[in-house]
């Protein structure tokens, strides 16, 4: 089992700033690409940024420019860092992680883990 854990999340004024966490935990062999994603009421999951496990990075548009992904693989986190935040940013956002764990004491096996979602409130 692989377990992601965030913090960070909070309530900031427009124009601020928050770092958001996940640290990845359990059996795990790799760690493919990280992610963060967001849910706003009433609204569907969307993805806000990936990392591969070499440092490539991808946006959605509405973000680019303002948030910053990065990785620290050897403490297995993920970091979002939003700048300029806007009351749009509202919403829940959840970490997600895919790799490989040991799954016995001869196996591999693909893992898809999900953090709790942090709230991340923005005010205007």
């Amino acid at each position: 089992q692989v377990h992601l854990v965030e913090s960070g999340g909070g309530l900031v004024q427009a124009g601020g700033s928050l770092r958001l966490s996940c640290a990845a935990s359990g059996s795990i062999f790799s760690i493919n690409d990280m992610g963060w994603y967001r849910q706003a009421p009433g609204k569907q999951r969307e993805l806000v940024a990936v990392i591969s496990s070499g440092g490539s990075s991808n946006y959605t548009d509405s973000v680019k420019g303002r948030f910053t992904i990065s990785r620290d693989n050897v403490k297995r986190t993920v970091y979002l860092q939003m700048n300029s935040l806007k009351p749009r940013d509202t919403a829940v956002y959840y970490c997600r992680a895919e790799g490989t764990y040991h799954s016995g004491s001869y196996y591999l096996a693909d893992f898809t883990s999900w953090g709790q979602g942090t709230q991340v409130t923005v005010s205007s």
